[in-house]
């Protein structure tokens, strides 16, 4: 058995044990540190310590997310498969460039963009108001075509209005006076 592993032997003290370890200089952070000779037979002795040693592991890099650019380590595997070749430090950051970047035509679902009418009002900045009662309850606020064509999408031709102004529009035809109804020709 080698000397410097015998514990049995009372002679040997630490400090004999240290001294006939080796000197070896960390493999990340080039620090001096003492190995067993039997780790260095083993190849295992190449880091001072677990922290050094995660980090001389790591094969991928280090890249910037590309909504908050914070720094996040990203491994080969996630590299390789990034098809937008964009990173992300979190599920939250991915959900904000997703859903403004699969939009309308480019949404999975999207089938002839007729029923986007509320959301083309709501990203067109126009306040949340009915523009007849000027309630701004959104639970009740629908969106009016003024030319009474479901088709025609423009935002000139939406309006925010509530369920009771709106039923009054189409029945009775308030509002003709401030443009939110077109007569039928």
């Amino acid at each position: 058995m080698h000397r410097f592993l015998n514990t049995t032997d009372t002679n040997t003290t630490i400090l004999d044990r240290i001294t006939h370890m080796a000197r070896v200089n960390c493999a990340v952070c080039d620090k001096e540190y003492y190995a067993k000779p039997w780790h260095l037979l083993k190849g295992w002795a190449k880091y001072c310590s677990r922290t050094c040693m995660h980090q001389g592991i790591k094969k991928g890099k280090e890249v910037k997310c590309a909504i908050c650019s914070k720094t996040v380590y990203r491994g080969p595997r996630d590299l390789e498969r990034s098809k937008s070749t964009k990173y992300f430090c979190s599920k939250h950051c991915q959900t904000l460039w997703r859903n403004h970047t699969y939009v309308g035509e480019l949404h999975g679902n999207f089938k002839d963009g007729n029923a986007a009418y509320r959301n083309i009002l709501t990203r067109s900045g126009r306040k949340r108001m009915c523009q007849l009662c000027h309630l701004e309850d959104t639970r009740v606020l629908q969106v009016h075509h003024i030319d009474r064509d479901r088709t025609n999408n423009k935002t000139s031709n939406l309006a925010w209005l509530c369920v009771n102004c709106h039923f009054l529009v189409h029945h009775y035809d308030e509002g003709r006076d401030r443009g939110l109804l077109i007569a039928r020709s």
